[in-house]
């Protein structure tokens, strides 16, 4: 039987996808590496908090960093992230912590398809898997709403106006078969249109700085129910 030639193009093509991709850091682990490799353990006594989430997380800490100033919360947002690459950081960046509680707010991004199509049910359970590893490790965990989104302004007509409420009823109807914390943004902040104001969102998407000062107090109200729930169990 003769032998077949492989194009030299196709050879290097194939070489190429059988080998291991080197540097690869998708779910952005060395993001917060030195900062937790830095952060001393809680204090006796400390009732530490970690925010886990994406821009909106991370953004509050820079549009309204008094929020965090002298308290035991320590942000953990990666703009652009979706609930895979959360998860796979979940136990560096949050249970390695030692914190008593944790507020996840995810899945606008996985709904915007940022590293690719994922269903409602597909976040709902990566948020379950997150929320499943706390309680596993005596952490706390509040279920946040996704925030109100008419549109992505980098990928339009996607209609978060109609999945994002969908999700959060999802996430809301476990959080309660859990007795999980459920931290409800949305029925606070959304407007007609199920999307965010320009008083509160510029881009419709992303906080403003009223934004968040309409967050800040549910968030507390929502890690005090938490603290209280683990005192009582």
């Amino acid at each position: 039987m003769p032998v077949r030639k492989v194009p030299c193009i196709l050879l290097l093509t194939l070489i190429a996808f059988a080998l291991p991709i080197h540097g690869q850091d998708w779910p952005d682990l060395k993001r917060f590496a030195d900062d937790n490799a830095a952060l001393a353990p809680p204090a006796e006594g400390e009732a530490r908090v970690v925010f886990m989430g994406n821009s909106i997380t991370i953004g509050w800490l820079h549009k309204m960093p008094g929020f965090f100033e002298g308290k035991p919360y320590v942000n953990r947002g990666i703009s652009g992230q979706t609930t895979p690459q959360m998860l796979l950081r979940f136990r560096q960046d949050v249970i390695a912590l030692q914190p008593r509680v944790v507020v996840i707010l995810a899945g606008t991004n996985d709904i915007a398809g940022n590293t690719g199509p994922m269903t409602l049910e597909q976040i709902r359970d990566n948020l379950v898997s997150m929320a499943q590893l706390a309680r596993a490790n005596g952490i706390e965990p509040v279920l946040s709403s996704v925030l109100p989104a008419y549109d992505y302004p980098w990928r339009p007509g996607l209609n978060p106006n109609l999945k994002i409420p969908a999700l959060n009823a999802m996430i809301e109807a476990y959080a309660r078969e859990q007795n999980m914390v459920y931290l409800d943004y949305f029925s606070a902040m959304a407007d007609a249109r199920n999307g965010l104001g320009p008083d509160l969102a510029s881009d419709e998407v992303h906080p403003t700085l009223k934004g968040y000062q309409m967050m800040a107090p549910l968030a507390e109200k929502a890690i005090a129910q938490a603290l209280e729930k683990q005192q009582a169990d």
